[in-house]
């Protein structure tokens, strides 16, 4: 099939290199004409595990392409996805201007039928605001279908996710356009779900606030095993075996973070709020979140007394492993509050370190080292602040001899207690 993708953050990006990748001509649209200008000489803006590759055997075989021009999307393709940004304004709910703006453009550009549909995650009923929007700006009367279809992409497993998904939710108001989405969505071998579009809007607030639950219940219960002796990571394995609970999103750390959950999360109860139902629960969600963060540095207080001018090492700076996004990183949280409190800090991401310096400027109280075996020399404490695989092999004596004093603080649990004891160091973890 012929498809536009309208906007290439991570969403877009990544959904029109799959689509390419099973067979379909994408046109991927974009506004940032400089950043348009980059794609087609193929370079990728963000660093997502399998994605250059996939980008550029597309572009070579001729079924990705990079346009600025909306024109030129809508008049190429059958199908065209919306994938711009959804960000959070001041009171929880979302800014919908991006979607506005974009449906506006659709709607000039249109001359015959076509299928919009809303990949970005947005609020109940934004479905129906976008039809709305294109019978209004339209310049003739043309018949088209509007689309509620979520995405369920990890950052730093997206291409997995989109290539093998778990399910994919397609939110119509008529039955016209599911015989498209099915043919659009066949290839991936997925289980195809169709509702309306108002339950499939709210199918994507719904998982991300859940799985945000199930991470603050895990820090929940780490403050609850610290007191207790216990271990957090016994306890977790001990219920997520059940399968009615499962494993995943119950790894206890220094909390969620990044451009989604919170947002979600902040959205969700504003929609909740806007249709009259005070979500408390996920209220508390947020309250235990930022809570882990302050049990986390009154650790780091309680253990190093006065941290002015005290050299700490950091490792890791974006919100998760296997990405360069930096976004209400947890990590980057932690350093600004270090710093905050006189700390020199000592930091390394195997990925985000360029997109860090904006928030964490080098100079006399950051300093950015290549090699992570480095980063704790000469410093009193050292940070694991996110979960990359590769911190589970540093070189433990010779940071345990560079080290002004052996104490390292692991907010992501990645290291064996017992190791670090018999090695000599004072190690503090969540909730063991």
């Amino acid at each position: 099939m012929k498809l536009a993708i309208i906007g290439t953050g991570y969403v877009g990006l990544v959904t029109g290199a799959c689509f390419a990748e099973v067979g379909h001509t994408v046109y991927c649209v974009d506004n940032n004409a400089e950043k348009v200008a980059v794609l087609q000489a193929g370079g990728i803006p963000i660093y997502e595990p399998g994605l250059a590759e996939l980008v550029q055997r597309n572009v070579a075989a001729g079924r990705l392409h990079f346009t600025a021009s909306t024109e030129e999307g809508v008049a190429k393709s059958e199908v065209i996805f919306i994938a711009v940004p959804t960000p959070p304004q001041p009171d929880g709910s979302v800014d919908l201007s991006y979607i506005e703006g974009v449906a506006r453009e659709i709607a000039a550009c249109l001359t015959g039928y076509r299928i919009i549909v809303d990949k970005s995650t947005v609020p109940v009923k934004t479905a129906e605001k976008v039809a709305e929007t294109i019978r209004r700006y339209a310049k003739t009367k043309v018949e088209f279908d509007v689309v509620s279809n979520p995405e369920f992409l990890r950052e730093g497993f997206a291409v997995d996710d989109l290539m093998r998904p778990d399910r994919v939710v397609i939110g119509v108001a008529s039955q016209r356009p599911v015989a498209a989405m099915r043919e659009v969505y066949t290839p991936f071998n997925a289980p195809i779900i169709v509702t309306d579009t108002n339950s499939a809007e709210l199918i994507k607030h719904a998982a991300n606030s859940f799985l945000a639950l199930k991470i603050s219940y895990a820090n929940a219960l780490s403050a609850i095993c610290e007191a207790s002796g216990a271990n957090v990571q016994e306890v977790t394995r001990g219920m997520g075996l059940d399968a009615r609970i499962g494993t995943r999103f119950l790894n206890a750390g220094l909390g969620f973070g990044g451009s989604c959950f919170p947002k979600d999360l902040s959205a969700f109860i504003h929609i909740s709020e806007q249709l009259g139902y005070d979500f408390r629960l996920l209220k508390e969600v947020q309250h235990i979140n930022a809570e882990q963060m302050t049990r986390f540095v009154k650790k780091i207080t309680d253990t190093l007394w006065v941290l002015r001018d005290k050299r700490i090492g950091v490792l890791g700076l974006a919100f998760k492993q296997n990405t360069d996004d930096v976004r209400q990183s947890p990590a980057i949280d932690l350093c600004q509050r270090l710093l905050k409190e006189g700390a020199k800090l000592r930091v390394y991401d195997p990925e985000g370190m360029d997109k860090a310096r904006p928030l964490l400027p080098p100079g006399e109280a950051v300093t950015y080292v290549d090699d992570m075996n480095a980063v704790p020399e000469g410093c009193d404490a050292l940070v694991i602040a996110t979960e990359w695989p590769q911190f589970t092999q540093l070189d433990l004596p010779r940071i345990r001899k560079a080290m002004a004093t052996p104490i390292v603080f692991d907010g992501r649990n990645l290291l064996d207690p017992a190791e670090m004891e018999h090695l000599g160091f004072i190690y503090k973890s969540v909730g063991r």
